[in-house]
């Protein structure tokens, strides 16, 4: 299913709900960053014994290009991305965030891991928490509501396991606890890359 903002729909056809599905034993929860990672997921999906809920962000349909292979291929579910590496600190996002996350990185003058993880349910907690181990730092950025958003789970997650390794509180860039807004307030509502850049700054500066 369609899901997300950003391109100015009606507010309840913009909602994030995917921590509604995650919160559902026994379903399995996707949402694809890019068009060769939105090819090999819904593949496994497709093939994958258990029910999935496959979300696809409505924001990155015509945002990104790039080359998709023709022949099948897949990619496994429940293991996460590290889309790039690095040593300051562990942004953490997934769906159309991933892209805004990238830009920020291409702008900072830290050094920043970014963890696309890709699949929700089953959540591939081992290489958030090597990442979160090795930064000392972690900001998870999500588009869905701040309260019982999935954000707040990566969080319990970093806090159970991590605890001794952090530098610095987790920090949580998200939508606010409201309904997405009407078209002209859309973009306040989306965490942009400059929220999210004062994420980073707050926690490097701790």
């Amino acid at each position: 299913m369609q899901y997300g903002g950003g391109i100015k729909a009606l507010e309840h056809h913009s909602d994030s709900p995917e921590a509604y599905f995650v919160h559902t034993p026994g379903i399995k929860v996707v949402i694809p960053s890019t068009p060769y990672e939105a090819k090999g997921l819904l593949a496994s999906s497709i093939r994958d014994p258990d029910p999935v809920i496959f979300l696809e962000p409505k924001r990155i349909y015509r945002a990104i290009k790039e080359d998709v292979p023709d022949e099948p291929y897949t990619l496994p579910l429940g293991e996460a991305k590290i889309v790039r590496e690095g040593e300051d600190v562990t942004l953490i996002s997934y769906g159309a965030m991933t892209r805004t996350c990238k830009q920020v990185m291409e702008k900072s003058r830290h050094s920043i891991e970014i963890i696309d993880v890709r699949t929700l349910s089953p959540l591939d907690t081992k290489t958030i928490i090597e990442s979160v181990k090795k930064t000392g730092r972690a900001v998870i950025v999500h588009e869905a509501p701040r309260s019982c958003g999935f954000g707040a789970e990566i969080a319990a997650v970093i806090s159970d396991k991590d605890l001794l390794h952090l530098k610095a509180p987790v920090t949580r860039v998200t939508g606010f606890d409201t309904v997405m807004p009407l078209p002209k307030l859309e973009e306040y509502y989306i965490p942009s890359a400059e929220r999210i850049e004062a994420g980073i700054e707050k926690i490097m500066e701790f």
